[in-house]
């Protein structure tokens, strides 16, 4: 029995759920989301949430269960409260700035880099070396973070690059003489 697949997903105030065949749809106040969940997995709404039961015990539907409850209790997480990833520029002359919706980085090359954001996600930069992107699907802002992150990695011997907030890098010692 999947541990995480028998919890029942509470639904919020202000949250509605709609299960229509196997596509749940989910809307909130930070917008709408929808994902078609497995066959191999029964979707039932009760008074207090969701509850989500393999319909046979073969092994993918077994593996389904647990993703399946997580995705959707993302999707509910996501238009209740959002999801937030923050981005530390760490460098001489690595800074981030806004031109509009898109995000413009230096980050030591001899040009700036300019990223739009994708359908549902914002960019935010508090100070110029620290970066928030923010939306209500856990996926894509993990996958732009991880995106950005990608264009300038930290290294161990200075610590220079883009890292996550709160990452700690392993430093390596220098040349000796």
């Amino acid at each position: 029995m999947s541990r995480i697949g028998k919890r029942t997903i509470a639904i919020p105030k202000g949250v509605t759920v709609n299960i229509d065949g196997q596509t749940i749809v989910v809307k909130g106040p930070k917008g709408e989301r929808s994902w078609t969940v497995a066959e191999e997995i029964e979707v039932t709404q009760g008074d207090d949430g969701l509850n989500l039961a393999p319909r046979a015990d073969t092994q993918r539907a077994r593996a389904m269960w647990g993703l399946s409850r997580t995705l959707v209790d993302n999707m509910v997480v996501g238009v209740t409260d959002g999801f937030e990833r923050t981005l530390e520029l760490v460098g001489v002359g690595y800074r981030a700035a806004l031109k509009g919706q898109s995000l413009s980085l230096q980050l030591g090359f001899s040009h700036e880099i300019d990223i739009a954001p994708p359908a549902g996600i914002t960019f935010a930069v508090p100070k110029q070396t620290e970066v928030k992107i923010s939306g209500n699907d856990k996926q894509a802002v993990g996958q732009i973070a991880a995106v950005i992150r990608k264009l300038r990695p930290p290294e161990p011997y200075k610590g220079k690059g883009v890292r996550y907030a709160g990452e700690t890098v392993r430093r390596k010692e220098g040349k000796k003489k």
